[in-house]
């Protein structure tokens, strides 16, 4: 009896809206970023294990994942102005460098192949300094699709750099 009322109900719902998916389609995408303090605690070590060391997280909503990822990075707070391209100096131990600069091959590939805060920002330098997806998923194990969509936004960076030259 059940299953005659559910086909009598479908068929009911598809002659008032014969175009209804059966499912709704998802226009949007939500992003979550841990934040991480670790310049308020010297002390602790920032390899990021399974042990929680977040002290909060940032969420974004966009229509695209490259949306999200950028507004869910400006909502960390930590000073960047999403993945890169911002004008502002990168400290890495006590060397300094430029934004637009391109990083050592060896500092990048080991800020890559150890999980930490800063890891998704060095795949940006990464991708910058001539490094493949392929390379760059040998060292973090990151899904090719999300390296692709980074890869995407670097790309775009660049063309915004060359035509601001």
């Amino acid at each position: 009896m059940a299953g005659g009322c559910q086909i009598v109900f479908e068929s009911i719902l598809l002659s008032i809206f014969p175009r209804v998916a059966p499912e709704p389609g998802i226009d949007y995408v939500v992003t979550k970023i841990p934040r991480f303090a670790f310049e308020k605690f010297p002390q602790a070590d920032p390899t990021l294990t399974t042990q929680m060391k977040s002290v909060g997280e940032a969420m974004a909503i966009g229509r695209t994942f490259k949306e999200s990822l950028q507004k869910c990075l400006r909502s960390l707070e930590i000073g960047r102005s999403g993945l890169g391209g911002d004008g502002k100096p990168w400290r890495i131990g006590t060397e300094v460098y430029g934004d637009r600069d391109i990083l050592p091959r060896d500092v990048i590939s080991r800020k890559l192949s150890v999980p930490n805060a800063e890891r998704i920002f060095f795949i940006r330098h990464a991708l910058r300094a001539g490094f493949t997806i392929e390379e760059i998923f040998g060292l973090t194990k990151i899904d090719r699709w999300f390296l692709v969509q980074i890869k995407e936004i670097v790309d775009f960076e660049e063309e915004l750099a060359t035509v601001k030259n």
